[in-house]
């Protein structure tokens, strides 16, 4: 097996991590919450988890940076499972902020993987 597979995959979990952090430090940011890590880590942890499920579902080493279907299913996953343990933790879950979570992670997470794939078709 080739070894820089697997850290060429750890590498495109860490921008799917990121992504999702800066998800949550924007939305803290913009309800005045304060940007420390603490509160980042609680806001975070959800989405995060379900970040992690994702990959597993997807089995996102294969195909880390595949928009159909690793990062739909990694953003489907982040939201849902996100939204679930919040909900099961008693922390919102509004409809307002279900939309607002949907559509920014799906930017973030989608974005970067059509970002990629643009640029490797584009012509020289």
């Amino acid at each position: 097996m080739n070894q820089e597979r697997p850290r060429r995959a750890v590498g495109w979990l860490g921008v799917d991590v990121a992504c999702v952090l800066v998800f949550c430090a924007v939305g803290r940011r913009s309800h005045d919450e304060g940007l420390n890590v603490a509160g980042i880590a609680t806001t975070a942890w959800p989405f995060l988890s379900g970040t992690g499920v994702g990959w597993l579902a997807a089995r996102a080493w294969q195909r880390p940076t595949a928009v159909l279907p690793t990062g739909v299913v990694v953003w489907l996953c982040t939201v849902a499972v996100g939204m679930l343990l919040r909900k099961v933790t008693s922390a919102g879950v509004a409809a307002s902020f279900v939309v607002v979570a949907s559509a920014v992670t799906g930017l973030l997470l989608l974005g970067w993987r059509a970002a990629l794939l643009l640029s490797a078709h584009k012509p020289n």
